[in-house]
């Protein structure tokens, strides 16, 4: 474990010493809700309060903005805790380009050793970035409208260890076979632009074609979005109905954000949500063992 844990170290501070991929890591989540709150902040709201007139309802602006800060900062936390994960993961492209990992595989270190201490490290650096903008996301709720109780935030923390493992496991898996930093680039770039569309964080999965609903239901990344939505706006819907809402509108309002989700007409509990992206983590993982395996590509670029 003295050979791990140097591993994780080294890992570790090699990308705390690129401070242009650490600050950029860094910064993207700020930056994202920077926008978030600039550009789609009037749109959620124009959206909850059209819906609202039509159900004949009206809300105190604090819980309107209660309500669309907890979809903002649900929709960044379920993209940055993926796409920060991927920068993070870099370090093993990085090694296999300067030949650093022929030489750690030379040395007593085993292959799996190596490849757990890469996982680890990515898992680490990840979840400090996203405590950070888990941080600076209550803080806006703070200052927007606060509806959360002491479990909701602790659950919401709960959710974003759980998406930086998925986002740890995906990247591992995606990043392994690349050796070459354009690769990486190509990948990096890819993965930040489209899965913030295929998890339903950008845009709900309600408000998608049907076909196009059924085949983003089959995506684990949707019912991690899915499970931010739910903590994140949980408060404002108990205040909702708190004051009055009929359970029908409030249904409706957690239908048109993915707080209820379905698969195939079928609606997905919150325990199903947790069972499937743990499976997901726990195939994933599956499927980075097998990967480093010798004779599957461990000892080639070793």
């Amino acid at each position: 474990m003295t050979g791990l844990g140097a591993l994780i170290r080294r890992n570790s501070k090699l990308y705390f010493k690129d401070k242009g991929m650490f600050f950029t890591s860094l910064i993207t989540p700020m930056i994202l809700l920077v926008l978030y709150v600039t550009f789609l902040s009037r749109t959620y709201e124009d959206s909850f309060r059209s819906a609202l007139a039509a159900a004949g309802a009206q809300v105190e602006d604090s819980l309107l903005h209660g309500c669309v800060g907890g979809q903002l900062i649900s929709s960044l936390l379920a993209v940055s805790c993926v796409t920060v994960a991927f920068c993070s993961n870099l370090t093993m492209v990085f090694d296999k380009v300067s030949g650093a990992r022929n030489d750690l595989t030379v040395s007593p270190v085993r292959p799996a050793v190596l490849s757990l201490s890469y996982y680890l490290a990515t898992f680490c650096t990840t979840l400090l970035i996203n405590g950070i903008a888990a941080a600076a996301c209550f803080g806006y709720l703070a200052l927007t409208g606060w509806y959360l109780s002491a479990a909701d935030v602790l659950l919401v923390l709960l959710d974003v260890v759980i998406l930086v493992l998925f986002g740890t496991a995906l990247s591992s898996c995606m990043i392994f076979p690349l050796s070459t930093n354009g690769q990486a680039s190509a990948v990096g770039t890819i993965v930040s632009a489209g899965y913030g569309f295929v998890c339903g964080a950008y845009m709900p999965v309600s408000s998608f074609s049907p076909v196009l609903q059924k085949v983003i239901a089959f995506l684990p990344g949707t019912y991690g979005t899915a499970l931010l939505r739910c903590h994140a706006m949980r408060g404002v819907f108990a205040e909702m109905r708190r004051i009055g809402f009929p359970a029908e509108v409030v249904s409706g309002i957690r239908d048109s954000v993915d707080c209820n989700l379905y698969f195939f007409g079928h609606a997905v509990s919150t325990g199903a949500m947790y069972a499937i992206m743990l499976g997901s983590i726990a195939a994933l993982i599956g499927l980075y063992v097998l990967l480093n395996r010798p004779g599957h590509g461990g000892k080639r670029h070793g």
